[in-house]
């Protein structure tokens, strides 16, 4: 996940300087005396591209030309970040690639490259750094020979700004750039979450319901084939009977499946009625109280029921809890569970109880998950997903 630049960070802030010259002052000269070659490179590019895309805009290649330029740019921000996190030790992270998927056609591709942030402020970064890379070079150089003794004082004011410079123009677009990349990775969770729920649904129709479908045919064809042969009756009746268990148990399991990809009582009768539904099958007594004056979105409101259902689980196996209650409410945008047990406590994010999965299911809609539980309890989790009305039925 992208994130901003914080100047906290310990590599980010070398030593004060002195007037005994280290690895940092040294550093700090090569970069001020590198600081020429890369202006001049980052300026003959910069005015290159945007001269002939700009005075080509009348034709049907401008706009592609100035894309391509404004795309190049970013590559050589990704180099000017580089020597400065190798001289400088600027710690400044990689911006979101363009988005060219879900853009299908040139015409949007175009739209997004010429409208990049990334591209146009390290466009300006090259732009500028020509005067200030002549003037680097020249003092440093000049420095090294008449004012040495000062020079690294003179080194760190220079790369002070050099930095300055680096986090301001080549940093990633401040909270849109941190947006985009954790939309990148909650899309990553929805698709394997989505891909273990199909798995988990394949793998439970075929050890569960299909293995007794299949038990029901045998019994069945062995039933039909002793009434041809006109063996006694009470064979007979007893392998019907059989395969009449099996179909009952065949239907439970059926039932139980359907339950766990989206249990009819939800559909029906909202919350209150599937999260009571699902204390019932605690171990433990549950409270649930449930304070809705409307219904939320169906995905809302699915993803709320499995994560109390998963939490009780838990409660059942892990806790040897006496009683836990269950709360959701309303507050303003956000809808607001909180799971609350008597037990040993100890619950973690890394514990091994699905805690892990259920904070990454409520990360890829916006939302939250709190664990507090300290050891010998209570143990309290706290949810918090988008509020999102509910549509009106087609």
């Amino acid at each position: 996940m992208t994130e901003s630049l914080s100047p906290a960070v310990p590599g980010d802030r070398p030593p004060p300087a002195r007037f005994a010259y280290d690895r940092h002052t040294w550093k700090e000269i090569v970069h001020l005396l590198a600081n020429l070659p890369a202006a001049l490179l980052g300026f003959v590019y910069v005015v290159t591209f945007l001269s002939v895309g700009a005075g080509l805009t009348v034709t049907v290649i401008g706009l592609p030309l100035l894309a391509a330029g404004l795309t190049g740019a970013r590559l050589l921000g990704r180099l000017e970040r580089a020597r400065a996190r190798a001289l400088l030790g600027v710690r400044v992270d990689e911006p979101s690639r363009l988005p060219w998927r879900g853009r299908g056609g040139f015409f949007p591709r175009l739209w997004s490259a010429l409208r990049d942030p990334v591209g146009w402020r390290t466009a300006l970064y090259g732009f500028i750094r020509l005067p200030w890379g002549i003037l680097t070079f020249v003092t440093a150089l000049a420095s090294l020979f008449v004012l040495w003794p000062v020079l690294p004082f003179i080194a760190r004011g220079l790369a002070n700004a050099d930095r300055a410079m680096v986090r301001g123009l080549l940093s990633p677009s401040d909270e849109l750039e941190r947006r985009i990349a954790e939309l990148e990775s909650d899309r990553g969770v929805v698709v394997d979450t989505a891909a273990a729920d199909l798995r988990r649904i394949e793998r439970d129709l075929h050890d569960g319901a299909q293995a007794r479908l299949v038990n029901l045919a045998m019994g069945l064809g062995l039933a039909k084939e002793k009434l041809l042969e006109g063996q006694a009756d009470e064979q007979v009746a007893a392998m019907v009977d059989e395969a009449h268990g099996e179909v009952k148990l065949a239907l439970r399991e059926l039932r139980d499946l359907a339950r766990g990809i989206h249990p009819a009582v939800l559909t029906d009768r909202g919350l209150d009625a599937a999260l009571s539904s699902v204390a019932s099958r605690c171990t433990v007594p549950v409270k649930v109280t449930v304070d809705l004056a409307e219904r939320p979105a169906a995905a809302i409101e699915g993803i709320a029921y499995f994560t109390v259902s998963e939490l009780l689980q838990n409660v059942s196996k892990h806790s040897a809890a006496r009683s836990a209650a269950v709360e959701v409410w309303r507050s303003q945008t956000r809808l607001l569970i909180q799971v609350w047990d008597d037990g040993g406590g100890g619950a973690r994010l890394d514990g091994g109880t699905g805690m892990k999965g259920l904070a990454d299911r409520l990360g890829a809609v916006d939302g939250l998950f709190v664990v507090d539980s300290p050891e010998g309890g209570p143990t309290t989790v706290t949810a918090e997903l988008p509020w999102r009305e509910r549509s009106a039925p087609a």
